[in-house]
């Protein structure tokens, strides 16, 4: 599975090589201004079945909706890795002040990355709810896009006419 850069209106799915029954696949293809395209293509040695074609497809949403979890999320300048770690324990942190009327902060958080780290402390309960709703929005959104994605999904795109 890779991106690949061709030309626009490339078929769904192809037979590249009828001798050796290699076929390709292809999604997420985005037409650019200079008509070409970049899409995502996948190799099978043998025509894939709907199921293998939609399993590939569906894999690689998935793949793409954990990216956006894990690394698509910025607050207050700084780009915020949600890990599942990182998630759980924010949660905590938050759950315990929450539960403490703010008892427990300040509470600091290393944001950014290893190369430009950024530490931030959330002192009052007001601005940790802030940045934990954020959090909450941004993996509920990336979740929606996600089940978007696969449900527009269909099969048909990749019958062959004979």
């Amino acid at each position: 599975m890779k991106r690949i850069e061709g030309s626009a209106g490339v078929a769904l799915i192809e037979c590249v090589s009828p001798v050796r029954n290699k076929w390709r696949i292809r999604w997420d293809v985005q037409e650019q201004e200079n008509g070409n395209a970049n899409y995502m293509e996948a190799e099978f040695n043998h025509k894939p079945s709907d199921e293998e074609i939609r399993d590939t497809i569906v894999s690689w949403i998935n793949q793409q909706t954990d990216e956006t979890i894990l690394s698509g999320f910025v607050y207050d300048g700084s780009m915020v890795w949600l890990s599942s770690e990182n998630q759980f324990n924010y949660k905590v942190a938050y759950d315990l002040a929450l539960q403490t009327q703010g008892a427990t902060l300040p509470v600091t958080f290393k944001f950014g990355t290893d190369e430009t780290p950024s530490y931030h402390i959330f002192e009052s309960l007001e601005t940790f709810t802030d940045f934990y709703m954020q959090v909450v929005n941004h993996i509920q959104n990336a979740l929606a896009e996600g089940w978007k994605k696969k449900d527009a999904f269909s099969a048909e795109a990749y019958h062959l006419e004979d």
